[in-house]
């Protein structure tokens, strides 16, 4: 078995090298939604075309999420990341470029599997190259730079789209990453230190195959079946998805029996932070995803206001999101799960608030009744995020770093999708009384999301203990 040497300590500048590709995998999520309707006009893309222009993006990521970062635990983490940004760059580049629709769903699935290779090593690095302060002020950074990609996803989408750079319209959305991930790419190699587990394997071929499809037989029906009035394949790709789930897990269990290494270290899911962690991650995405599409869809279409002036209006939550999201590393080692308690409760009361505030407003009031309902979603959507990635994070170490991650971005990536798919539900079957009815419907179940989410924190360990970042990989048999 093969161990490696401890790490030497990053350069200051490791960190925002790494942060840089992770905001622009969480960014791409949502830059793109203001555009939309220009991206129609140009392309003379359907709205079938155009919700998979959103959808390739999302079924790449979260398909490929926990084989990146197993791969990335295999073959080392920094090679993987500078990989992931280099397939990233050139795909945003044939996105900004493409000639059709057809040629930009494709460009936008080459972007997924560049997304889903580095989101995973970035946490996974963090995990293993940073300790003591030095990780609460990483995971500080990391938190804030992801909350900020998608809270001003549609600030940024909307300032390029109304400026209109050199006559290229919603292209600059994907011509934007370019030079953020050259930057990357070139100082990746001289400031962030190479890491991986501590011993070598081969890789499980029939595991990857295992875990995409349950990812895709949960994320496809998820994206289409609304849309086609769920048909009966939808039901029968969900009926798939514990059958191949089932199959998996019993893999990976054989192969930790025989000695090899699993995909998914499943001694994860006996760590009561990560598994607490996991299952509130999950609500809490449901709830993110789906509030920043409906609220966007209530502002535009519902109150008139352009992509540049909705965009403005999510700054709010983002200034709030700022202000708690710094100081909660730190807040988490001390308070344990009383933190993300705090901030479920203050995301419940938020989305109550908003919920009371389209109410009181109807059509034509002033949209000023919403701030303080957007100042405490804001508030807890950092309160909430930050400290269940500190929790989660407790349990990694250089064996299970990858794994863990991977995990841990996969379910937030499905968490998206659920969470748009059921609010849809809602939202889309009030919207014939009304887009301020549907979004009051929408808040009203985000704000039940919330309690769920306080409940769950109970699961999670009174206080985070600190594990050791490089602990000695368990004997298999």
């Amino acid at each position: 078995m093969r161990t490696n040497a401890p790490a030497p300590s990053p350069s200051p500048a490791a960190l925002p090298v790494i942060i840089a590709g992770a905001f622009m995998v969480v960014l791409d999520f949502f830059i793109l939604n203001v555009a939309l309707p220009s991206v129609a006009d140009d392309l003379h893309a359907g709205s079938s075309a155009l919700e998979w222009v959103v959808a390739s993006y999302g079924i790449a990521v979260a398909a490929l999420l926990i084989t990146a970062g197993r791969l990335g635990d295999q073959r080392g983490r920094r090679g993987a990341y500078v990989t992931g940004l280099s397939l990233f760059a050139i795909a945003s580049v044939a996105c900004g470029l493409a000639p059709s629709a057809t040629a930009l769903i494709a460009a936008r699935v080459v972007q997924g599997v560049g997304g889903a290779l580095i989101m995973p090593q970035v946490l996974a690095i963090i995990g293993v190259t940073y300790t003591g302060a030095e990780r609460v002020r990483a995971m500080a950074v990391y938190s804030m730079s992801l909350g900020l990609a998608a809270v001003g996803g549609q600030l940024i989408g909307g300032v390029l789209v109304e400026a209109d750079v050199a006559g290229i319209g919603w292209r600059a959305c994907f011509l934007i990453n370019v030079p953020v991930a050259l930057a990357a790419i070139v100082l990746a190699p001289r400031v962030v230190p190479e890491s991986r587990a501590d011993r070598s394997t081969g890789f499980d071929v029939a595991g990857v195959a295992l875990v995409t499809a349950a990812v895709l037989t949960i994320t496809l029906p998820l994206i289409e079946g609304r849309e086609h009035g769920w048909p009966l394949w939808t039901w029968v790709s969900f009926a798939c998805a514990p059958v191949l789930l089932g199959l998996f897990a019993g893999h990976q269990r054989r192969l930790s029996r025989r000695g090899a290494a699993p995909l998914v270290d499943l001694t994860l899911f006996r760590e009561r932070a990560f598994t607490g962690g996991l299952v509130a991650q999950l609500l809490f995405w449901c709830g993110q995803a789906a509030f920043f599409v409906y609220f966007a869809l209530y502002l535009q279409p519902g109150r008139g206001l352009s992509a540049l002036q909705a965009g403005l209006v999510f700054t709010i939550l983002a200034v709030a999101y700022v202000v708690s999201s710094g100081p909660t590393p730190a807040l988490t080692q001390r308070f344990g799960r009383r933190v993300p308690l705090a901030g479920a409760l203050t995301l419940a009361a938020g989305h109550a608030l908003m919920a009371l505030g389209v109410s009181d407003i109807g059509v034509g009031g002033s949209l000023a009744v919403l701030v303080p309902g957007m100042i405490l979603i804001g508030a807890g959507m950092g309160l909430c995020f930050t400290s269940l990635n500190a929790i989660a994070l407790d349990t990694f170490d250089e064996r299970r770093a990858g794994s863990a991650s991977g995990v841990l971005a996969t379910i937030q990536e499905i968490g998206n999708a659920l969470g748009v798919a059921i609010a849809g539900v809602f939202f889309f079957g009030l919207a014939d009384e009304g887009l301020d009815v549907a979004f009051e419907a929408s808040a009203t179940q985000f704000a039940c999301g919330g309690l769920l989410i306080a409940a769950l924190t109970f699961l999670l360990p009174a206080r985070e203990r600190r594990a050791p970042v490089a602990e000695p990989a368990p004997a298999h048999g």
